[in-house]
């Protein structure tokens, strides 16, 4: 599933494209080019501007309700039924492009030594050149993860979207 994110909802594309989802974050565009990568694209916009929500007329859209990231996360994730979806770490963050593996002899002179020394595994954008390892954050972001992926927002609330939703 692809997205695109208007500036209001920075924290929203950051973890959906963490959770390995295909997301365009324009913090600074006008509405009209959100609309057009929308429609473009074939991607489903997600926004907290009603009016921005009103013009997207044709064009799969949510209307984000909560300001805290992670019922954002949850209310896409559960609108969308996306939580088996989810491929943790799978995207370059900086380009949005896949990540592929990279064998861990192929990483020897590409990061410090003491991280290709405690580093299990490897990943490299094919894009930017970006090389990727499990650091010292990945615990705190796993255990992130494993709760956004066990969390059921789903009880009873609808969250509000356009009529092209879902079609």
């Amino acid at each position: 599933m692809k997205f695109v994110v208007d500036g209001m909802l920075g924290k929203l594309a950051k973890w959906l494209k963490i959770l390995g989802f295909d997301v365009v974050y324009l913090n600074q565009a006008p509405d009209a080019e959100l609309l057009r990568r929308a429609r473009r694209e074939k991607r489903i916009l997600l926004t907290r501007d009603h009016p921005l929500l009103d013009s997207a007329k044709n064009i799969r859209s949510l209307l984000i309700a909560s300001e805290d990231w992670p019922e954002q996360l949850a209310q896409v994730l559960d609108t969308f039924k996306l939580r088996s979806a989810i491929k943790p770490y799978s995207r370059c963050l900086a380009c949005n492009v896949a990540l592929k593996s990279l064998p861990k002899k192929k990483a020897r002179n590409l990061v410090a030594p003491f991280i290709y020394e405690q580093a299990s595994s490897f990943a490299v954008c094919p894009s930017c050149g970006r090389i990727f390892w499990p650091g010292t954050h990945y615990k705190d972001m796993d255990s992130k993860i494993e709760a956004i992926v066990r969390k059921n927002r789903n009880a009873g609330k609808k969250p509000e979207a356009n009529s092209g939703i879902g079609g």
